[in-house]
């Protein structure tokens, strides 16, 4: 959360968003794969690198499964749950004040609320409404964003855990979205 944060071109995630944008061409340019029908899919971080693959090349991503994403809302889910990896981010802050508007503006460049209206892909997203880790409002946020044609699963009592039932609804809409 914290590596790089004082640079945006060299903050971590930056990186991470750049080899998954990277793996999304790689893969359309592959002649095994038909570029038309690239879906993207994850869970918690890989929630998080889903929405940015679908926002960052969303001319190249048909269907975006992104359950219970983190690095949404940053700078409110901060300051809202205390579990890592946020809380690595609040504990630098609490070393570093002077450094905060930095650290915050660094951040909203990896943000899936911000990125989330250049999303084209049709999107699924899924919430636990007990979760202490992405926090509900935090997905919400990059969810309510999406001006693309999505649906969103929200499942009150889980934590950050899906049930086994949401993977076989989500293979079921991938052998639907993707035929």
């Amino acid at each position: 959360m914290t590596r790089g944060i004082l640079d945006p071109r060299s903050y971590y995630y930056r990186r991470l968003y750049v080899d998954a944008v990277r793996a999304v061409e790689t893969a359309a340019a592959d002649p095994r794969v038909d570029s038309e029908r690239i879906g993207v899919s994850g869970f918690s971080q890989g929630g998080g690198l889903s929405l940015a693959s679908a926002a960052l090349v969303p001319s190249m991503v048909r269907l975006c499964q992104a359950d219970m994403p983190y690095l949404a809302d940053i700078e409110h889910a901060i300051t809202i749950t205390a579990e890592k990896p946020y809380s690595e981010l609040v504990d630098y802050l609490a070393q570093h004040h002077e450094y905060l508007a930095t650290a915050l503006r660094t951040v909203s460049y990896v943000d899936n609320a911000v990125l989330a209206p250049r999303i084209t892909a049709r999107c699924s997203v899924s919430v636990g409404l007990m979760d202490a880790v992405c926090p509900p409002s935090s997905v919400f946020a990059a969810y309510n964003a999406i001006v693309a044609p999505k649906e969103i699963a929200v499942y009150p009592y889980s934590d950050h855990d899906l049930p086994g039932h949401h993977i076989e609804r989500q293979l079921e809409e991938f052998a639907h979205e993707m035929s």
